[in-house]
Parts: C-alpha cells; sequence; structure tokens
C-alpha cells in the first residue's frame, strides 16, 4: 500500500467497543491464530466481516426489490449502466 495511502487510512480510523459473547471471542481469536494471524489482525478482520455482510444485506435487498421486475428489462438497465460506465472511463 502506498504510503500516503496507509497514512491517510490510519488518520481516518475509528475506535470502536464492542460486546461480544465469551464464545465467539475465543472461537474467532482461535480462527485467526490457527492462521497466525496477531493481534492487530483482529481489526482487519471484522472491518472485512462488516463489509462483507452490508454487501450481502445490500444485494438481498436489491434482489427482493426487483423479484417481479420483467428479468429483460433489468438486462437492458444493466447493459445500459455498463455501457455508460465504459463511456466514461474511455473518456477518461
Amino acid at each position: 500500500m502506498d504510503k500516503k495511502v496507509a497514512n491517510a487510512t490510519m488518520e481516518s480510523d475509528v475506535r470502536w467497543n464492542l460486546k461480544v459473547s465469551r464464545e465467539t471471542d475465543l472461537s474467532l481469536r482461535t480462527f485467526l491464530g490457527a492462521r497466525g494471524m496477531k493481534k492487530g489482525d483482529l481489526s482487519k478482520f471484522v472491518e472485512e466481516a462488516v463489509r462483507w455482510r452490508i454487501f450481502d444485506r445490500t444485494v438481498e435487498d436489491m434482489k427482493a426489490r426487483n423479484a417481479g421486475a420483467d428479468p429483460a428489462a433489468l438486462e437492458r438497465l444493466i447493459d445500459d449502466a455498463a455501457r455508460e460506465v465504459r463511456r466514461e472511463r474511455q473518456a477518461e
């Protein structure tokens, strides 16, 4: 990671106080330790888990919102959006 990016990330970090069950704590620390991870890796693991959970919930929400939509219409919307992004990237 670039030093400027790393410094910007460190400056924007926030501290969380979390409360989890003893069983969850032991399971997670055992999991991390078995993979040679260190104490600081707990924060990285939690951040990654939160990001994945937010992504998963967002996908599930989108699926529910579009459950009754016409598949062909959705495909056209996706194709149009992809073309627009490609155009924007080529313009850069």
